[in-house]
């Protein structure tokens, strides 16, 4: 048996019912464990109203987004740092832009990646062969293969605050 209860992310306090903010779930039966929160990172609502077949569970919305970075590709577990981390290793700036979509059912994982004015060429060979060690880098990495696009300097829209690294896509 555990509960199931809705937070907010930053404060940690528990939701009223119906409210949206993070899953949570309390394991109550476990003896001699000590009582442990375990947090989703999944942002959703939970509901208490009967159902129209008669049942009364507690009903939770489809996951609506996460309080965290992480993108699940393929079923693989995915954080912007990593990204950053490959990126960096190879000498490219720390900006980039991640898109995820969803193409015949499956989900793809596009990294556009700014070079800088000395990488920058015309030579199609030289950025195929830097494009092509992204590609491995990020495989190693991540566990999955993703369509690397070199992209000319400055070339990557810039904006006012935080910048927006993760464009998704996918119609969940």
């Amino acid at each position: 048996h555990f509960i199931a209860e809705i937070i907010n992310p930053e404060t940690g306090e528990v939701l009223p019912e119906g409210s949206q903010g993070e899953l949570v779930f309390t394991s109550i039966t476990k003896k001699a464990f000590p009582l442990l929160r375990y947090r989703t990172r999944d942002i959703c609502t939970l509901t208490r109203e009967p159902c129209s077949c008669g049942r009364t569970h507690v009903k939770m919305t489809k996951p609506q987004g996460r309080t965290d970075d992480m993108l699940i590709i393929r079923g693989v577990n995915v954080f912007p740092s990593q990204i950053e981390t490959v990126l960096l290793n190879h000498g490219y700036p720390a900006n980039y832009q991640i898109i995820v979509d969803r193409v015949r059912n499956t989900d793809t994982l596009d990294v556009q990646v700014e070079m800088t004015p000395e990488m920058f060429t015309d030579n199609l060979g030289d950025v195929a062969a830097r494009q092509k060690e992204l590609v491995e880098g990020l495989r190693s990495m991540l566990g999955l293969t993703a369509k690397v696009t070199l992209v000319a300097p400055k070339s990557i829209v810039r904006s006012e605050g935080k910048a927006v690294r993760v464009i998704d896509k996918r119609k969940i």
